[in-house]
């Protein structure tokens, strides 16, 4: 048996699975502290369908602790930004695109020091250990707790990342380091972004990791814990640890992966209604399609592995404004108070949960509370919802060709059975918690993302070498060798650049390893 467990904005979700048979679903509020909703959510479960705590193999989790962290600007360390890159690279400083409150924040001090590569590996200057050493010492007087390293062209070779880390580890060894090599991708500045993220966010996800720990063997289950990332695949808590800008948008992904093992489809358009957004997505080979230009969370631009997301501001708690004639669904949303603001639960706020009920397509609450509605607000609601969502679905299409519609989540229900162009809507069974079974079927996957540069007659193997280090990585991670597949290579001339550079990406994935 497995538990997936995904924490929402509004609730936190949970089923219980032998196999692919849901044994038990629950559907929780989301508390403040969210641990204490993971329990409650675990209880929830034994109630419903009694188990063996010991019978569990593994609990996996998608949480929104660090995003919300990082939306917020609370709870992150103190970080210095270091940059190897001089006598390049200098015109623009590290953190120079951030929001003024995110540098106050983390405390951002930013150190540029010499190093580098060109694209083909070639140094643009050689490491300066005194320069660096200098830099530390700052650091360390000004009570850095956690430093980001990020190198010119460290993806295609990361020696002068690993010097330094290195070299900081040895002064102050008390203080958490990010490499960027293992973060972003090609394009400095973006990756750059994401490693200081993830530095931020280093001592946090130690605190977090540690309190989700203690929720699952407080229930006594002692199965491995794993949490789940933004590419639809899994991570242990020791990852989690070290990289906890991983988990950035693992509902969403959860949702899609959940929708494609619910619906059977393994290429379509996915809508999670949720309690405060409905999210958007398409799968393609039954896993996310990945955002291909730099991704914006909470108004900086990085580059890691993000799922390709159009969030619309409409879901269960969305707050319902104005006449029949010019009505509003969002994006403003009670969230997680859902149960105690809506009229259905004797509130005094209409939402659209209010609006599904009184339209007979939900049982929630006391539907007497809103037979006063006026029925033409009511289907001018749900014509309003309907037509940006199907919207959404249009925006998020590539070609012409049909594209089904999946509808997942609890909100799911304010959506009618067929969506403009889109045509039918699949809504399967259990379609309330399919983030939550997103969870628990998530496999392990590792990546390469790299430039290239390929001599003549070489391509073969340097693209053998790239799918053989992606499968690798994910076996290393946990995935069961025989399992393992290439399931997404992408390979792209870069013109611009001497040498035949090419940008080869390779992500392989396969089953969990348990018990071993």
């Amino acid at each position: 048996m497995r538990i997936g467990i995904d924490v929402g904005g509004t609730n936190t979700d949970a089923v219980l699975l032998d196999g692919t048979l849901v044994l038990a679903a629950v559907k929780m509020s989301t508390t403040t502290d969210v641990t204490s909703g993971i329990v409650a959510a675990i209880d929830g479960l034994q109630r419903q369908h009694a188990f063996d705590p010991a019978g569990v193999r593994a609990v996996m989790i998608g949480t929104t602790h660090f995003i919300n962290a990082l939306v917020e600007a609370r709870r992150l360390a103190p970080t210095a930004a270091v940059r190897l890159s001089l006598p390049a690279g200098a015109s623009l400083p590290p953190m120079v695109d951030w929001p003024q409150r995110l540098v106050d924040a983390v405390s951002g001090r930013s150190y540029l020091c010499h190093g580098g590569h060109e694209f083909d590996g070639r140094h643009i200057a050689e490491l300066d250990e005194a320069e660096l050493r200098k830099a530390i010492d700052d650091m360390g007087r000004n009570g850095i707790r956690s430093v980001a390293i990020t190198s010119v062209f460290s993806p295609v070779n990361h020696e002068f990342e690993q010097r330094a880390a290195e070299l900081i580890a040895a002064e102050l060894p008390d203080v958490a380091i990010s490499l960027s090599h293992e973060i972003g991708r090609i394009g400095l500045l973006e990756r750059e972004n994401a490693t200081v993220i993830n530095a931020a966010l280093r001592e946090l996800a130690a605190n977090i990791v540690d309190g989700l720990a203690a929720s699952v063997t407080g229930a006594g289950i002692t199965a491995p814990l794993y949490l789940s990332q933004n590419d639809g695949t899994l991570m242990d808590v020791d990852f989690a640890r070290r990289y906890p800008v991983a988990t950035f948008a693992s509902g969403p992904t959860n949702s899609m992966r959940g929708a494609a093992v619910l619906s059977g489809l393994d290429t379509c358009a996915v809508v999670d209604v949720g309690g405060t957004t409905s999210d958007v997505g398409v799968l393609n080979q039954g896993f996310p399609r990945e955002a291909t230009t730099a991704v914006s969370v909470a108004g900086i631009r990085t580059n890691f592995r993000m799922p390709d997301v159009l969030s619309i501001g409409i879901g269960g708690g969305s707050l319902v404004l104005g006449e029949p004639s010019a009505v509003t669904v969002g994006p403003e949303s009670v969230g997680y108070r859902l149960t105690s603001k809506a009229l259905v639960f004797g509130g005094d706020t209409l939402t659209a949960t209010d609006i599904a009920v009184a339209a007979g397509r939900a049982e929630i609450g006391d539907p007497e509370l809103v037979k006063h509605l006026d029925r033409d607000l009511v289907r001018a609601a749900l014509e309003r919802i309907a037509a940006d969502n199907a919207d959404a679905v249009e925006r998020m299409r590539t070609s012409a060709e049909p594209l089904p519609v999946v509808a997942v989540g609890g909100g799911s229900v304010l959506l009618p059975d067929e969506l403009g162009d889109a045509g039918e809507v699949h809504r399967p069974e259990n379609y309330a918690v399919a983030n939550a079974i997103g969870a628990a079927i998530a496999q392990i996957g590792g990546e390469v993302d790299r430039v290239y540069a390929i001599e003549p007659g070489r391509r073969e193997s340097v693209v053998d070498e790239a799918k053989q280090e992606a499968i690798d990585r994910a076996v290393a991670a946990g995935a069961s060798p025989s399992t393992v597949d290439i399931v997404d290579f992408d390979e792209v001339p870069i013109p611009y650049l001497p040498g035949n550079a090419t940008r080869i990406r390779a992500k392989a994935v396969g089953d969990l390893q348990l018990g071993v």
